[in-house]
Order: C-alpha cells, then sequence, then structure tokens
C-alpha cells in the first residue's frame, strides 16, 4: 500500500483560496475515482471536487467552512503500489459542472483582491512595497492597516472585541459557504460603490390586461410573467442608453460597455440569494425569456446551476414578487453598475383627465455606480423603460394573436 496526496487544484478561475462548502467523504471512508469527494466553493460558483483516485482516506485537511490555499495538502488517500504524489495531469481533473478557463499570464503585479486595490490607492499606498500575508502571497487589508502604523507611527490597533456572553436561549450560527460569500460581496459592494437609488411608479394596468390575454390564448407558449416583460423593455431601454450595461474595474479606472445583454436574475434559494443569468437577452422574445427564468430559476433553486449560468451577468434584475413591498434600495451586484428592482403591483387610486380612477400601479427600485451613471443618466434609463410597460404591445415580437388585444 501506498500515500497519494491530492493538493487542493487551481479549478481554471484563477483564483488563490477556496472555501470548503460540504465534504462528501470522511476519514475512513474508502472511494473510487471519480467518486463526489467535496464541494468548494470559489469567487464564482459552488464546484464539486470529485477523487482523483481510489482508496482509503487517510486525512484531509479544512473543516466545512474553512479556506485553503490552492496547491496545499488537501486529502492523503492509501492507495494500491508505492508511495505517491499527485500527478502533475490530477489538477486539471477534478471539477465537474465547470470549464476551466484560461489562465490569465502573470502580470508582475501584486497580488491583491479590487476592495484591497482600490483602498491602497485612496490611501497612496504602493502596493509592490508589501509584503502580503494572504494565500500565495495576496495582499490584505489586514497588510494595508499595518502598513499605515507603520507610516504614520501609530500604535496597532487592538484587538477584535470579545461578543458579550451567550444568554440563555440564543444559538450561534456559523456563517460559511454561500451565506458567507453572499455577505462578504453585500459589504464589499456597500463599502466600495457610491449607490444612487432611483423610485419610479409605473401603470401595468394595460400590461397586466395584455399578460391575461396572451396567457390565455397562447397556454402551449408558455406562461408569461412580469418579469419576462419587465427583461424585454429593459433591453430595449438599453440599446439607447448602452452606459448601464457595463462593467466597472475600479482598481483599473477602466469602463466595459457590453452590446450583448446578459441580464442576472436575483433568485432566492434554500443556500441563499444566487444570481443565474439569462445571456444574450438581446436575442429572445417575451416567451423564450419567461422560459429562461423559469429553467434558471429552477436550476438555481435545485443546486444543479453550472458556472457558466452563474457568471457574466452585465446588469441585474430583482424581485421578491408579492412580497415585492412598495420600495427597496437594491445592492449592486459588482462590476456591474445598475441593478432593477421590482415591487409589488397594487391597485391604487390615480388621476386621470381630472377624474380619479382605479389603476394597477408597480415601482421600480433601481441603485446606479454613481461613479459612472449620472442621475439624468439613470432617469432617462428608467423612463424608457417605464414607457416600454405601459405601452406593452411594443414588447412582443410576434403576430399578436385574434384575441380582441390592442394598444392600450
Amino acid at each position: 500500500m501506498g500515500r497519494f496526496v491530492f493538493k487542493l487544484p487551481d479549478v481554471g478561475e484563477g483564483v488563490a483560496e477556496a472555501e470548503i462548502v460540504k465534504w462528501h467523504a470522511a476519514v475512513g471512508d474508502d472511494i473510487r475515482e471519480e467518486q463526489p469527494l467535496v464541494d468548494i466553493m470559489t469567487d464564482k460558483a459552488t464546484v464539486e471536487i470529485v477523487s482523483p483516485v481510489s482508496g482509503r482516506i487517510v486525512s484531509r485537511n479544512g473543516e466545512e467552512g474553512s479556506k485553503l490555499a490552492v496547491g496545499s495538502e488537501f486529502v492523503v488517500f492509501e492507495v494500491e503500489g508505492g508511495e505517491a504524489a499527485v500527478p502533475p495531469e490530477s489538477v486539471a481533473v477534478i471539477a465537474k459542472q465547470v470549464k476551466p478557463a484560461a489562465r490569465p499570464k502573470p502580470t508582475g503585479k501584486a497580488l491583491a483582491p479590487p476592495a484591497v486595490r482600490a483602498r491602497a490607492a485612496a490611501l497612496g499606498i504602493d502596493l509592490s512595497s508589501i509584503t502580503g500575508s494572504g494565500p500565495a502571497g495576496q495582499i490584505q487589508h489586514s497588510d494595508l492597516d499595518a502598513a499605515l502604523v507603520a507610516r504614520q507611527g501609530a500604535a496597532p490597533p487592538s484587538a477584535k472585541p470579545v461578543m458579550g456572553a451567550k444568554e440563555e436561549g440564543a444559538e450561534d450560527i456559523k456563517i460559511f459557504g454561500l451565506r458567507r460569500r453572499i455577505a462578504e460581496r453585500m459589504q464589499d459592494a456597500k463599502r466600495r460603490i457610491p449607490h444612487f437609488a432611483y423610485v419610479e411608479e409605473v401603470d401595468v394596468t394595460d400590461l397586466e390586461a395584455l399578460r391575461a390575454e396572451l396567457n390565455a390564448a397562447l397556454d402551449a407558449r408558455g406562461h408569461l410573467t412580469v418579469l419576462a416583460f419587465l427583461i424585454r423593455a429593459l433591453v430595449k431601454a438599453i440599446a439607447d442608453h448602452p452606459g448601464v450595461n457595463a462593467h466597472f474595474d475600479d482598481a483599473e479606472g477602466v469602463i466595459r460597455r457590453f452590446t450583448s445583454v446578459h441580464a442576472g436574475i436575483a433568485t432566492q434559494t434554500g443556500r441563499g440569494l444566487l444570481v443565474p443569468v439569462i445571456h444574450h437577452a438581446e436575442t429572445m422574445d417575451l416567451w423564450q425569456i419567461a422560459a429562461e427564468i423559469v429553467r434558471l430559476s429552477q436550476a438555481a433553486r435545485s443546486g444543479k446551476s453550472s458556472r457558466e449560468e452563474l457568471t457574466g451577468s452585465t446588469i441585474t434584475v430583482t424581485s421578491l414578487g408579492a412580497l415585492g413591498g412598495i420600495a427597496a434600495t437594491p445592492i449592486i451586484n459588482p462590476p456591474e453598475v445598475a441593478v432593477i428592482g421590482v415591487n409589488r403591483i397594487a391597485e391604487r387610486p390615480m388621476v386621470q383627465g381630472g377624474a380619479i380612477v382605479i389603476r394597477k400601479m408597480m415601482n421600480l427600485s433601481s441603485s446606479f455606480d454613481h461613479r459612472i451613471v449620472d442621475g439624468f443618466d439613470a432617469a432617462a434609463l428608467i423612463k424608457a423603460v417605464k414607457d416600454g410597460l405601459e405601452a406593452p404591445t411594443s414588447l412582443v415580437t410576434v403576430p399578436l394573436p385574434a384575441t380582441g388585444v390592442r394598444e392600450h
């Protein structure tokens, strides 16, 4: 018998570390080659790692919630044959549901996440002068703190405060996996991005009438939701307002505008919030968009989304459906520069032609990165979306059936 040392692989995203989400095998278990071993989470998605060999697990490094550096010792197997190390080809195996991206070429730049780069730039700190304490030498916020202390001659910060004594009936819940990733991304987004919130009301009375008629007449094509109309209206609006369909790399000072609309759909799952992506929404009609919303949301909730389905969004739409409230301030999904929020539909008394009438109204609550999107441009985009939703037949790209539907 021999030992096989398996090191944590780079799954092709160029990340320096990954978090253990769930072990599928324990120390002492016999495992077959390509049997599920562990789920790990990177910045992009949760990835299932399979066993590179058949054998018995002698030891494993890290518990659920632990973060490990890529290339560190991960699992040791007892296998048939002599002493063995990880063969080079094993690093390329190992990820199901992932198509590895090309590894970025070395640039000679200091290794640091965007938030650290942005903070260093604001503080006037040269990252090349700092030795990183993170995985693979990555520079962390604590390294910047140490540099500030050295520069200012100040006393180092005191130890972290200790939480108060646990009260009777209280429960401590460790945050890890997707929940921790969401917390980190939301904190990073609010710290880095100056959010500009904009709320507009939309009269969806005609849209709801058209939607009901189309669903009754063309039921075989699929069920149309308000979200499908919204994405279709957003696609049309972006054609005239392309500045919001963009990514902003604040570390490099580069805005990347996209001609294609890859709409992220914020989806609540049992594990937390995921954002599956409708790629090339500009090529789809209402029914195709509606079908993609259903397919992607079901895959996300069942944990079967691929990496491609969870990455690449250029603008995000978020909705709480019937729980949508009156207004909200959604948080931008960086590196995007805009998020469009949908609130619930409610009947309200409105004034039309001097008379009070009951109309079905819905608010759009949106947030924009004010470094990139000016208030006028944000308002112009939302007005274009509003105009599309209030003239819903303009969003239908196929001949309307003879159902009595007319331009409202």
